[in-house]
């Protein structure tokens, strides 16, 4: 019984030892199979290469004149009379808005009436002093008095003369903030006065990214449809500093030539064109982007030893005529898929044509 069982185990393992290499080689096939069976994708692809288109920067924005002086009184006081509406031209010199001068004529007649007190006061003690009759510091204070009063009568003086308003150039009036009546502190803008004689300008906010791109000097194009289909030249002439809390814009104005037409208040675009290729900035057809969202975008990279596509995030600055420029996520010289993108995932391999153009 013994050697039937040990006979049967001898005849298995030689049984086992002749299939092995049939079951290797069977496995070997498969494995071959399956290397061959592994999809590989067509696709065109190019080189990444700087921006060469230029890029222009819009901004809208409004007229204005290029002095626009706020006007107030230098003394508090009740206002008596204005005599001209927002909209209104006035002429250099005139007179645009009064205080009452009731309590300011009254307290000018009385430090006039002490300043004569006082100096008479004055000459007498100096007589006296004079003769030696009354001490040097008597005669000190008397001097001092006549002295204070004096400048009362100045003050007063003053007082009464900047109670009128007058207009320091020709222009309009754009803001009236008081009315016959209102009492004004001193140094309150009572109405204020966009002065023609340095004529118009044109001021339009401009985001961060776009006005670190600008230079005082450049060049631009002002449209403005009051002023028909023609655009007008201009110049950037100023640069705010400091961006506006709110909005985070930084405000561009621009230089505009004499025009009769122009008015402070007309709504416009400026249109300022960069040149190309000065910011870093490269340029990819739209079709090689996908899974946009906001300024990102996703597009696939080869690898050109492994014939294998990776995934890459791109910062999109602007897309424009069918292409996008890129400012980050990419650079030169990576060979970008631009068509074919549809069935791959990352790790997949590819067939390369060159993408025409």
């Amino acid at each position: 019984m013994g050697g039937n069982v040990s006979g049967r185990a001898h005849r298995l393992a030689i049984a086992a030892l002749l299939l092995s290499p049939l079951l290797y080689g069977c496995g070997e096939k498969e494995a071959g199979k399956a290397a061959l069976s592994e999809e590989v994708f067509p696709v065109q692809v190019m080189t990444v290469q700087p921006s060469n288109m230029l890029q222009t920067i819009s901004a809208v924005g409004t007229v204005r004149y290029r002095r626009e002086t706020p006007l107030g009184f230098t003394t508090p006081g009740k206002v008596a009379t204005v005599r001209f509406e927002e909209g209104d031209f006035v002429k250099r010199g005139a007179l645009l808005a009064a205080l009452d001068t009731t309590s300011v004529g009254a307290d000018l007649n009385v430090a006039e009436a002490e300043r004569s007190r006082a100096q008479s006061e004055f000459e007498r003690i100096k007589q006296l002093y004079t003769e030696g009759w009354v001490t040097k510091s008597r005669f000190e204070a008397a001097e001092a008095a006549a002295k204070a009063a004096g400048a009362r009568v100045a003050q007063a003086g003053f007082a009464r003369g900047t109670a009128q308003l007058y207009a320091p150039s020709s222009g309009v009036v754009l803001t009236r903030n008081v009315q016959p009546g209102q009492v004004i502190a001193a140094g309150t803008p009572a109405l204020i006065l966009g002065e023609g004689d340095d004529g118009f300008v044109f001021r339009a906010p401009v985001i961060d990214r776009s006005a670190s791109k600008l230079r005082i000097g450049m060049a631009a194009e002002i449209s403005l449809p009051a002023l028909g289909s023609n655009p007008v030249t201009a110049t950037i002439s100023e640069i705010d500093g400091r961006a506006n809390q709110a909005t985070g814009a930084f405000t561009i104005q621009f230089s505009l030539p004499p025009s009769a037409q122009l008015k402070s208040g007309q709504i416009g675009t400026a249109s300022i064109k960069l040149p190309a290729g000065d910011d870093g900035a490269l340029q990819i057809p739209a079709s090689a982007i996908f899974g946009m969202r906001a300024n990102e975008g996703l597009v696939y990279i080869v690898d050109a030893k492994t014939e294998r596509v990776e995934t890459r995030n791109v910062a999109i600055e602007r897309v424009t005529d069918g292409f996008v420029i890129i400012t980050g996520g990419l650079k030169q010289g990576d060979l970008l898929v631009t068509s074919g993108a549809e069935k791959l995932r990352t790790g997949a391999k590819v067939r390369m044509t060159r993408a025409p153009g």
